[in-house]
């Protein structure tokens, strides 16, 4: 637990340096995503997700653009937050993957109660599950590495 949660939040990182590199790529995908929500004129929710804007009032598609822009802004914090863990707060990286993870359990667990409608397959399935594989590997690479052994053994030479 104390590798999720360190007594504080440094940039001294004990983690396997796989997990950074993963990190990385994850959050570039992050704000990639973000900002084709945010920026797009239909959010995404037409030329990725496959949901037919066009056969909803303009008042509802209006909505749904709405919608995934308002998700777009918090993958958008999440990046950023990903960013200034790589870059100053590296000992809240084996934390940022756990949220990660839930976050992406949690959105497969919610499709699967309350799943959309679309015209063909969805174009965010295949980068869910890339994300969610790479945040799994991320966590487990950042809760391993010589870090912790000779964090370990330091503080036996205290005693």
């Amino acid at each position: 637990m104390k590798r999720i949660l360190p007594a504080q939040f440094d940039n001294h990182y004990r983690g396997h340096v796989s997990a950074l590199w993963i990190l990385a790529l994850i959050t570039t995908m992050t704000l990639a995503q973000s900002a084709v929500h945010l920026f797009t004129s239909d959010g995404g929710a037409l030329s990725i997700a496959h949901i037919p804007l066009d056969t909803y009032s303009a008042g509802a598609a209006q909505n749904l653009v709405a919608l995934y822009a308002r998700l777009g802004l918090g993958q958008c914090l999440m990046g950023v937050l990903c960013l200034v863990a790589l870059r100053r707060y590296r000992a809240m990286i084996p934390l940022l993957y756990v949220v990660l993870v839930l976050g992406y359990v949690a959105q497969w667990g919610v499709a699967q109660l309350k799943p959309t409608v679309t015209v063909g397959v969805s174009g965010a399935s295949a980068p869910a599950v890339v994300l969610t594989t790479l945040g799994i590997v991320g966590l487990v690479q950042s809760l391993r590495g010589q870090g912790y052994r000779i964090a370990r053994a330091d503080s036996r030479k205290e005693e």
